[in-house]
């Protein structure tokens, strides 16, 4: 007889999923995505549409979204072979007054060495610097324009591996958040997608105050878990910015008794880790690496806004710390069963709790 599951290990986290529940395109408005609500207590899930989510606040609350930026850092070109080559930037490089040097991620990885070039058009290269860390390298972007324009004329959207196909026009709006700020991201903070302005209005008309932080979000939030034991795994360091402003309206909506609501698991690593240990939010900026699973103790996150995540994942494991892993593998069961629509274009779960 097997050992019961109990969210101790990152096989614990295993669920089947069709393939063809995985969404390929976003729903045709943001809000008419599902929403899955998971209760506080016993009390059994409901089913709704996100544009319903006004309603799971109350006067007081705080949300806290993420207002990072996705960047079109996939570059497709050629070596001057004309085989095909692909340069994916993962961040600025060490030299921060050098805005063309970038690490990345190159395909194919054996071919790309040092001193090769990958001809994106005519107007922009990349040539091979060196090796880096994880088997990266260090590239430079030859180009008259600026990084930022080379990227908007030439990028591609990184769209996740899961979702086979080529990005497409609307992607450059839909793999964004409506309230997308501070360039930086290479993958999206997805949660944030169900959200429109309409529906941000509504939540402040209700008396819901708002607040905006930023993380970054890196390559290795595509990174599976090696180690059953999920003390083994480490995360990689992603940067975050939390305002004053930010900071004094959590703090201030916090000490009048109002719950505090994360917008993805972005906001969620990012307020946990700026948090002291009773609760209070610290302004400043840095870098984190807080992997989050149970049993873990919230400093400062009331309730949860997110997608729905891949199996053995460290983003399923946050949500399972906030919201139990029993309850939370049983809305993952609903939810399949539902049938949802799962991953960066699919649809929403909120997490409730009460402070």
């Amino acid at each position: 007889m097997g050992r019961r599951r109990d969210g101790s290990l990152v096989s614990d986290y295993e669920y089947e999923l069709p393939a063809d529940r995985i969404a390929s395109y976003p729903a045709a408005r943001r809000d008419e995505s599902r929403l899955l609500v998971v209760p506080p207590g016993p009390a059994a899930l409901r089913h709704c549409r996100f544009s319903d989510v006004v309603d799971l606040f109350e006067s007081g609350d705080v949300l806290v979204v993420n207002e990072s930026k996705v960047l079109p850092v996939r570059l497709l070109g050629r070596k001057p072979t004309g085989a095909p080559a692909e340069i994916f930037l993962l961040r600025p490089g060490p030299d921060t007054d050098d805005p063309y040097l970038w690490e990345a991620l190159v395909r194919p990885g054996g071919k790309l060495k040092p001193g090769r070039t990958v001809v994106i058009a005519d107007d922009l290269a990349v040539t091979i610097v060196d090796s880096a860390p994880g088997g990266g390298r260090l590239v430079r972007l030859i180009t008259s324009d600026s990084v930022a324009d080379a990227l908007r004329r030439h990028g591609h959207v990184p769209l996740p591996p899961y979702i086979v196909r080529d990005d497409e026009p609307l992607d450059r709006e839909r793999y964004q958040t409506v309230y997308a700020r501070e360039p930086g991201s290479v993958a999206a903070p997805t949660a944030g997608f169900h959200f429109t302005l309409e529906l941000l209005s509504a939540l402040e008309a209700k008396g819901v105050f708002q607040a905006a932080i930023t993380l970054h979000v890196g390559i290795g939030t595509f990174r599976p878990i090696e180690a059953d034991d999920p003390s083994l795994h480490h995360m990689h360091d992603e940067a975050y910015v939390v305002s004053d402003s930010a900071a004094a309206t959590i703090n201030s909506a916090r000490a009048a008794g109002g719950r505090v609501w994360a917008v993805g698991t972005t906001a969620v690593r990012t307020l946990e880790s700026v948090a002291l240990a009773d609760g209070t939010v610290m302004p400043g900026s840095g870098s984190t690496n807080l992997f989050i699973y149970p049993p873990y103790t919230f400093k400062v996150v009331d309730s949860l806004l997110t997608n729905f995540h891949l199996p053995r994942s460290t983003l399923l494991m946050l949500v399972a710390a906030l919201g139990g892993y029993d309850r939370t593998m049983a809305a993952y069961a609903e939810a399949i069963a539902g049938p949802y629509r799962f991953y960066s274009y699919g649809d929403a779960m909120a997490v409730v709790r009460g402070r």
